[in-house]
């Protein structure tokens, strides 16, 4: 099915399907992103549909995206049948603002991690879904870095990260005249529209075009709960190969 549900959420799907634990999600098919590229909105049910996938995905995790309690997070993935590696887009960490943070530093007794993973959302939405160039954010790490008298992004630490996202927020409101959107669920039908444009970018193009890539329908989009490399030095996200990908061992 990787022509309706791009390669990732093919594979996730068949993994779902053979009892390997991933992480639970749902899949928004090419034939939407055809769609909305074409008549820019989405087909009749749209709206009904994704209400009803996301709370069968808050009923699996347990977590509601938005909850000020047990907040869920999730990833918005770019998929096509055919893999583009880095040419589309991808949001990370959705569904955080003030009051989710609060919750998530709650629940993890963490609040460097909470802080970091908030502003790389911002960061990663910023430069994403609302066009902030994303040098505009580096060169504020670097500063914060400087500042904060450390070399490794890691170094810096909560007070830092905090500060870190008040910046972020304010070149936002600067580059685009708007507040960064703090609803969960506009941020989330904002990240899926960014991931199906993204299908038409200069990079993406010009990729299939290098690679002779034609006849797809666009990007499938995954939107999965979150997985976190970033708590510690005992958690890591990342790719499996089940065959060396250098020589097919």
């Amino acid at each position: 099915m990787k022509s309706l549900l791009g390669g990732k959420g093919a594979n996730l799907a068949e993994m779902t399907k053979i009892g390997i634990p991933v992480p639970p999600g749902f899949v928004i098919t090419t034939e939407v992103c055809e769609l909305f590229l074409k008549i820019k909105d989405y087909p009749e049910g749209f709206a009904e549909q994704l209400d009803r996938n996301l709370k069968e995905l808050e009923k699996n995790m347990g977590k509601k995206l938005g909850d000020v309690k047990d907040p869920l997070l999730v990833s918005v993935r770019s998929g096509a049948a055919v893999s583009m590696p880095g040419m589309m887009d991808t949001i990370l960490n959705l569904g955080l603002n003030d009051e989710t943070v609060k919750a998530v530093i709650a629940n993890t007794g963490n609040e460097r991690f909470a802080y970091d993973c908030y502003r790389r959302f911002v960061q990663m939405f910023g430069d994403v879904v609302m066009g902030v160039a994303h040098d505009l954010f580096e060169e504020t790490i670097d500063k914060m870095k400087k500042k904060a008298s450390v070399t490794a992004d890691t170094d810096l630490n909560a007070g830092n990260l905090k500060e870190l996202l008040r910046e972020f927020k304010k070149i936002v409101k600067k580059e685009t005249g708007k507040d960064f959107p703090d609803n969960p669920f506009e941020q989330l039908k904002m990240a899926i529209e960014a991931v199906f444009n993204s299908w038409d970018n200069d990079r993406a193009k010009a990729y299939r075009s290098i690679h002779n890539v034609t006849g797809l329908k666009g990007t499938a989009v995954t939107v999965q709960s979150m997985v976190f490399g970033n708590m510690g030095d005992d958690s890591g996200t990342g790719v499996a190969f089940t065959r060396n990908p250098s020589n097919g061992d």
